[in-house]
């Protein structure tokens, strides 16, 4: 299939480089040997409309690649909403008026599955959006990733920007946030998991009835994904990025352990908060173009809790 954009000889500015996911895009973009242009917190405070534009007008790059985000689990979203509404919806106003205004050819917007209604028939499509209420533990996040899906659409409409949103679905990986009050399931579960293994512990709590069922994607497949649309996506439509099946938490606390090597009891508290009962993604359209995720669940795992291992001084606890 002929690409719609090459990517060769293009300067991509990845903001955000330093979380996981822009991390994870970063290392796929150098093994690509692609021109890449980042800017630390030191120097451009992406909260900061005017040293934003000014930033982006002096550094202009041909595409803008927009992994910068507030993200945070169940327990972050639900206890400070006015942090993840606002900096999300600054931080990606800020970057694609910048962007437009800079004449920045391309800028690929990520977006979440979260974004889709907490009851939206199962595999969620993209036509999902907008169709009924929200998860109410991370409406704050979805109503400000919508607006980013949103704004990117109306550019393009008033514009003729070049811009597209990917959705992708639950993420872990290499440079994951591992705090207990603020990561999300995969690594709460794996410090947990080491913690308890570690102590010689008999049981381990995993929050909630562990009944949900969720899908899980490598950060670095995500990354893989961000490149392939960058190069062969160019709709206003967002396009979901997933794996395609999913499991309950019990499945993957389960998983989880015994990849750590933890084998003590489960004890599930259903006094803490589920979240929505099933996220899965349609993943039709980015399979159709020729994408699919190459790394099951078992092999992501068993390589995050290695450099889990080797990264201790190191980790966001």
């Amino acid at each position: 299939m002929a690409k719609l954009y090459d990517l060769q000889g293009k300067r991509i500015f990845v903001a955000g480089h330093r979380g996981m996911v822009g991390a994870a895009i970063m290392r796929h973009l150098r093994d690509r040997g692609l021109e890449t242009l980042t800017a630390d917190r030191s120097e451009l405070d992406l909260l900061d409309q005017a040293a934003v534009k000014k930033w982006v007008t002096a550094n202009r790059s041909d595409v803008m690649i927009i992994a910068a985000a507030k993200v945070g689990g169940i327990l972050a979203n639900d206890t400070r909403p006015a942090e993840f509404i606002y900096d999300n919806l600054v931080i990606e106003t800020n970057l694609i008026d910048a962007a437009y205004r800079a004449g920045v050819e391309r800028v690929i917007f990520l977006g979440s599955s979260c974004i889709y209604p907490k009851f939206a028939p199962q595999p969620m499509s993209e036509d999902a959006l907008l169709t009924g209420p929200l998860e109410p533990t991370n409406e704050w996040y979805a109503l400000a990733k919508i607006a980013g899906v949103k704004l990117a659409q109306a550019y393009r409409k008033q514009y003729g920007c070049k811009y597209i949103s990917a959705m992708p679905t639950n993420l872990y990986g290499i440079g994951d946030n591992f705090s207990l009050s603020g990561s999300h399931v995969i690594p709460a579960l794996m410090r947990k998991a080491h913690e308890a293994k570690v102590a010689g512990q008999t049981s381990m709590e995993v929050w909630g009835t562990g009944t949900v069922r969720r899908e899980f994607l490598l950060v670095d497949d995500l990354a893989d994904a961000i490149l392939f649309l960058a190069e062969n996506y160019d709709e206003p439509e967002p396009i979901n990025v997933g794996v395609g099946n999913d499991l309950t938490i019990r499945e993957l606390a389960e998983l989880v352990c015994d990849v750590v090597g933890f084998k003590g009891a489960l004890e599930f508290d259903a006094s803490k908060p589920d979240g929505t009962p099933r996220k899965l993604l349609d993943v039709s359209r980015i399979s159709g173009l020729g994408w699919h995720a190459g790394t099951d669940l078992k092999t992501g795992l068993t390589a995050t809790y290695s450099w889990f291992l080797a990264n201790q001084g190191e980790l966001r606890l």
